[in-house]
């Protein structure tokens, strides 16, 4: 290996560490080698596609799943591949998670390198900790094993949050694997998309008993239409105003557009591509009014699910096998059936009560970084070496993806992807937004020259 080659450590193997290094290595490049590092025994699946739940549909349609921005149709074409062909009829459909985390692991199983010398290696191992040096940086495994590069990439996806309590069940984790029994009251926290991905594991594994679903607003998922997107012009959009004034302008052209005979969801998805500059032109003011205020309407109408999900909790919901309810826990008393919960429904000053056997927390990942329990995003703001932003939604970053230290200056060696930048981005939580800025990223490393 030459003196001159350099060495890229990619920290998570998930979507985004995947989508990262394959961005790094399409065009084999021999001055560059990339480490991935991967807790989990697969790449490729991380949180979002290692469930082994046939019945969990991606939330974004084939089309729009391609790993390649240049290549939309990558995905569909990789579908109609395989042996028995798609699984579903064409590009607007929504196929399982698992079959995803395939499409990512097939991504990059020909770049893996046969003696470590260039191309990819796969270390599976937990990073504890990064530092960074005047001419390297340094990555230190669980067991003890350091790895220096001259660049790493934080790609560690969402952090799960912690259970509540003892007792409580992880949503990554099956029903059955958690022995949860099929008779019991279950209550999930959360109403969004993990729980309806959960109510599909429970139905799964046979269970009977009620299934109760708890938000503060108690707000399901929209789901898809095949609807065309509206067009914008950019001229029209209001960058830079205040977000009362922003929600104002949406609002009356998402009613201009259904008074046409057009669709709410054409609107959501038609301002899809400015979504990020519009967030970066906000004031921070708007940005935390957004985040209190208007963000849970956003998530419901943007973050969708399949048709056929749909209609599936509909049928639960007009059974009364599953309740929604629009509180707030105010205690729980575990007990030997599992817990007494004592909640107060929305615009009600009286408690409720409800026993139940098993409580699924499906509130999603950590939003505060500074609660995170990654030991590497940990490590880099213990030292200072990255800092989290004001709104504490993420840790600052650059334009282009550079960690942002205590004092407040960017990095050269150390970047980050995924939702960890969702700070600077907002709108980086799905593969469209992820695999552009993982093109964007590497395409800067590739060119980049050693830093001095």
């Amino acid at each position: 290996m030459g003196p001159e080659q350099r060495h890229a450590i990619v920290i998570g193997g998930g979507a985004s560490g995947v989508l990262l290094a394959f961005q790094l290595l399409k065009t084999n490049p021999s001055d560059l080698r990339v480490t991935l590092i991967e807790k989990r025994p697969e790449i490729g699946r991380g949180l979002a596609y290692h469930a082994g739940n046939p019945e969990h549909l991606l939330n974004v349609r084939v089309m729009n799943m391609s790993a390649l921005p240049d290549d939309p149709d990558h995905f569909w074409n990789w579908l109609c591949a395989r042996p028995g062909g798609p699984l579903c009829p064409d590009p607007y459909c929504f196929v399982p998670r698992q079959t995803y985390g395939d499409y990512l692991a097939e991504l990059i199983a020909p770049l893996k390198s046969r003696d470590g010398s260039q191309g990819l290696t796969i270390v599976h191992g937990e990073c504890v900790s990064i530092h960074e040096n005047p001419s390297d940086v340094a990555v230190t495994l669980a067991g003890g094993t350091r790895i220096t590069g001259s660049t790493a990439v934080l790609a560690t996806g969402h952090d799960a949050a912690a259970p509540l309590l003892a007792g409580h069940a992880v949503p990554w984790a099956s029903p059955a694997d958690a022995g949860i029994d099929t008779d019991a009251t279950v209550l999930i926290l959360g109403t969004g998309l993990s729980m309806v991905d959960y109510v599909l594991s429970l139905l799964r594994y046979g269970h009977q008993g009620r299934i109760v679903a708890m938000s503060r607003r108690g707000l399901l998922p929209r789901a898809h239409r095949r609807v065309d997107p509206m067009r914008f012009a950019e001229s029209e959009i209001p960058f830079g105003a205040e977000i009362g004034t922003l929600l104002r302008w949406f609002r009356g052209r998402i009613e201009m557009h259904v008074a046409a005979g057009g669709d709410w969801r054409g609107a959501i998805d038609g301002i899809r591509p400015y979504t990020q500059r519009l967030w970066q032109e906000l004031p921070l003011s708007s940005r935390r009014r957004f985040l209190e205020h208007a963000r849970a309407w956003w998530d419901v109408h943007r973050h969708r699910t399949a048709p056929e999900v749909e209609a599936c909790i509909a049928e639960l919901l007009a059974t009364k096998r599953l309740t929604v309810i629009a509180g707030k826990l105010s205690a729980i008393t575990p007990n030997s059936d599992g817990a007494l919960v004592h909640y107060r429904r929305r615009g009600q000053a009286e408690t409720s009560e409800l026993q139940v056997g098993a409580i699924i927390d499906c509130t999603g990942i950590v939003r505060d970084p500074g609660a995170s329990t990654n030991p590497a995003v940990r490590s880099l703001l213990d030292q200072g070496l990255a800092r989290i932003d004001p709104l504490r939604i993420g840790i600052d970053v650059t334009p282009d993806g550079a960690i942002v230290n205590r004092e407040g200056s960017p990095s050269r060696r150390l970047y980050a992807v995924g939702p960890l930048t969702r700070a600077a981005f907002w709108e980086i939580i799905a593969v469209p937004d992820i695999r552009q800025q993982c093109a964007e990223l590497a395409k800067r490393l590739r060119a980049h020259d050693e830093p001095s």
